[in-house]
Order: C-alpha cells, then structure tokens, then sequence
C-alpha cells in the first residue's frame, strides 16, 4: 500500500498535470475548431474545465498509483472531412494534433517566467519548501515531457498525425508498413520513451531556467 507521503507527492504532481492535460486536449479542439470542425465543442470539449477531459485512468488512477507520475487524458475528437475548404485532411490533422505539444511549451515558459518573477519580487513564495516552488518545477519538468512525449511519431500521439500530414506520397507506403506495428511500438515507446527524450528535454530544461535566471537577476 502507497504510504501518506508517496500519495501526497502524487497529489502535488495531480495538479499541474490536471492543468497541462486539459490545456493540451483545449488545444486540439480549439485549433480544430478554428479550421472549421466543431465536432469536439457539440461534444464540450472546447473547454479548459479539467472534468471534461479526465480519463479515470489516465488522468487520474496511474499519476496517483504508478512510481512513475504519468498520464493522459480523453482524446479530443476531430473530424477532418468538417475543416472548412482550402484546409486539407492531412495539414489540418497536422495542425490540430501540433496545437497540443505547443500548448504544453507555452505552460512551461509561462511558469518559468512566473518563477523567475516570483524569485525576484516575492523570494519567500519560493523557498526552498514552499508548495508554490514545487508545484512550478514540477509544471515546467511535466509540460516539457508531455510535449516531447507526445512529438514522438507512434499513434496514437501527436507526432504520428504531425508526420502523417507532412509525409510525401513517395514514402507512405513504408510509414503505412510501420503504423501497422504501433501497438508493438508504443509499449516500446512506455517503456523506453523516457531515455528517447531524455536529450532534448534536458537541452529545453537548461534555456528555461536560463529564462529564470535572466528574469530573477542572477
């Protein structure tokens, strides 16, 4: 059985995942929303409620559970065949599944420019043990993960529908040969997607906290 401790840590890592999760499925059904398709706002998703996009699993169950803090939320649905004319099926799937990975960037700059800040103006919000501190590290470290995680081009994550829509007609026939292993491929992906993004996660890591250190003055 989990101790208190392991389950408090876990609910300190439920919060900012709940956040960036619901922003990254808000994602996908705003962008898809704007190239014409409203399938994912008739169906309430065009929202940054987080009850809307929980997957009992996903969201919940395995970050609280699982000794790695991990999980997704409800796929948004799009329906391309709805994009308005002059968008094609393919760059439009492209660019409602990139909304997501972006929006997970955009929270990671967002809070590191508000921890820079909070180092600089209010230094005893971010102390050494403060909730506040923690829950910022753990939003900039989760969104950048999330982001890279979901770029890596396996369905059913982003970067498949990313390269699906850019890929040249010369070359489906080898990417269709290799969806056809993807259920083999993500389980490779779970158990080795962590070591895959260590290298740019680390790279993203160090130019944010050089944004926070620009920002705090040091």
């Amino acid at each position: 059985m989990p101790n208190a401790d392991f389950l408090l840590e876990r609910v300190m890592w439920l919060v900012p995942l709940l956040l960036s999760l619901s922003v990254h499925e808000f994602a996908h059904a705003w962008s898809a929303w704007k190239l014409g398709d409203d399938t994912a706002a008739r169906m309430g998703r065009l929202t940054l409620n987080p009850v809307s996009h929980i997957d009992p699993i996903g969201t919940l169950l395995l970050p609280l559970l699982s000794p790695i803090p991990f999980g997704w939320a409800k796929p948004v649905p799009v329906n391309p065949a709805r994009f308005r004319k002059g968008v094609s099926m393919g760059r439009g799937m492209a660019i409602t599944a990139s909304a997501g990975p972006i929006s997970n960037v955009v929270l990671a700059v967002l809070a590191a420019v508000l921890f820079g800040l909070l180092v600089r103006y209010a230094p005893d919000l971010v102390g050494p043990r403060s909730a506040a501190r923690n829950l910022l590290v753990v939003a900039i470290v989760m969104n950048v993960n999330l982001a890279l995680f979901n770029l890596i081009p396996i369905p059913p994550l982003d970067g498949s529908r990313i390269v699906d829509g850019f890929l040249p007609y010369r070359m489906r026939p080898s990417w269709e040969a290799l969806m056809r292993l993807s259920p083999f491929l993500l389980v490779a992906v779970f158990l080795f997607g962590g070591r895959l993004i260590a290298g740019p996660s680390n790279f993203m890591l160090g130019i944010l906290n050089e944004i926070i250190r620009a920002i705090r003055g040091a």
